[in-house]
C-alpha cells in the first residue's frame, strides 16, 4: 500500500509523529512518504491509496494552515484517510488545582472532529485517528512518554483497514 502523510507541525511534535509513522509503515512492508503542508499544494497531492493528515491543536482547533489545506485539497470521493492530532496534556486549573473533566477536554480538543468534518464533506472515508499528547504547560512541550507505541497502534489500525 502507498501512504502519504501530510502534517502541519509547528514546533516539531507532529513532524516526529509523521516520521515515526512512516518508519513503522515501511517496516511493515508498505510505502510511505512524509510531506509538510507548506511544501505541498493541496490541489496537487501525491498519488496514494491512503492519506494521513496531522495537525497541532491551537485554541481547540486544527491550526489554520491545515484547515485551509484540507478545504482546498482535491481528492476523489471514496478516498481513504486517517487523522492524527497533537494536543496539550491536561493540566490542573491554576486557581482550583483540579484537572479538567473529560467533557471540558472534549470542548478544547476539536481538532480531529473538525478535520474529519471537512474531509467527510468531500466524500472521503476515514479509517483511523489518533491523539498524541504533548506534556508541559507551554505549546513547545514534548510528546508524552509512550508516543512511539501509540504510533505503532495507529499504523496497525491504518494498515488493518486495507
Amino acid at each position: 500500500m502507498k501512504i502519504v502523510i501530510y502534517h502541519a507541525s509547528k514546533f516539531g511534535n507532529g513532524a516526529k509523529v509523521a516520521e515515526e509513522l512512516r518508519k513503522v509503515i515501511e517496516g511493515k512492508g508498505h510505502q510511505a512518504e512524509v510531506r509538510h503542508i507548506k511544501a505541498s499544494k493541496p490541489k496537487e497531492l501525491l498519488p496514494a491509496e491512503l492519506y494521513v493528515f496531522g495537525s497541532p491543536t491551537r485554541i481547540g482547533k486544527p491550526i489554520g494552515s491545515m484547515r485551509r489545506f484540507l478545504k482546498k485539497a482535491t481528492l476523489p470521493s471514496g478516498t481513504r484517510y486517517a487523522l492524527f492530532a497533537t494536543h496539550g496534556d491536561a493540566v490542573p486549573n491554576k486557581k482550583t488545582g483540579k484537572l479538567p473533566t473529560d467533557e471540558e477536554l472534549s470542548r478544547w480538543r476539536r481538532t480531529l472532529p473538525i478535520m474529519d468534518e471537512i474531509l467527510k464533506g468531500k466524500g472521503l472515508v476515514k479509517v483511523a485517528d489518533k491523539i498524541f499528547l504533548v506534556s508541559g504547560e507551554q505549546m513547545r512541550g514534548h510528546l508524552k512518554e509512550g508516543w512511539q507505541g501509540k504510533t505503532d497502534e495507529f499504523a496497525t489500525a491504518i494498515l488493518g483497514s486495507a
